[in-house]
């Protein structure tokens, strides 16, 4: 999972610098990457080669993960929503955001799924880090409740990043955390 997280951010960053056409995180969505979303936008092949493998990548990175998260802790109230977040992510970069409806499924499930996984981590992860990935997950969450409020300021761009991020940055932020446990999940909180 820690891997996914960074391939992420590192496949947005490569994808916006190859991005040949005007592009900014306040008024692009980061799906732009991918798709010709404004009809006078050209294509970006090489930008969306990158983001699309990226996020199958990551997605299936997850996906993955999900399987060892559940065969050592067996909690379905996090499983579920983790192993969503992957086929969402893996969906993401699957259908581009110029296939509607398929693309917006996607991502609206990733940004469902990886809210929710990221507060119920809360399940098995010990504190004060259990408390940092609940407040990622509401962050996700009310931003994509109240997004309309939060454009005006932030931007579409902004907004979504405001959106998407926390999830990455618990994606990574767990991976790690998984990464350190010892002697399986002996030490870790049992709940």
């Amino acid at each position: 999972m820690f891997l996914s997280g960074f391939f992420i951010f590192m496949g947005i960053i490569t994808g916006e610098i190859f991005y040949t056409a005007e592009f900014n995180t306040r008024d692009n969505y980061i799906s732009e990457l991918a798709a010709s979303i404004d009809p006078e936008t050209a294509f970006q092949k090489l930008s969306a080669h990158i983001f699309d493998y990226t996020m199958i990548g990551a997605g299936l990175m997850v996906l993955a993960a999900t399987w060892f998260v559940h065969k050592i802790f067996k909690k379905y109230l996090m499983t579920i929503p983790m192993g969503l977040l992957g086929i969402g992510l893996a969906g993401v970069g699957a259908f581009p955001g110029d296939m509607v409806p398929w693309h917006g499924i996607f991502a609206l499930i990733v940004f469902i799924a990886g809210g929710i996984a990221a507060i119920t981590s809360f399940k098995i992860v010990n504190s004060p880090l259990r408390y940092i990935f609940v407040a990622f997950g509401i962050i996700a969450l009310v931003l994509l409740s109240f997004q309309k409020y939060f454009i005006p300021t932030l931007g579409v761009g902004g907004a979504e990043r405001w959106l998407f991020y926390p999830v990455v940055f618990w994606i990574t932020g767990m991976g790690t955390y998984l990464l350190g446990i010892k002697d399986g999940h002996k030490n870790t909180l049992r709940v």
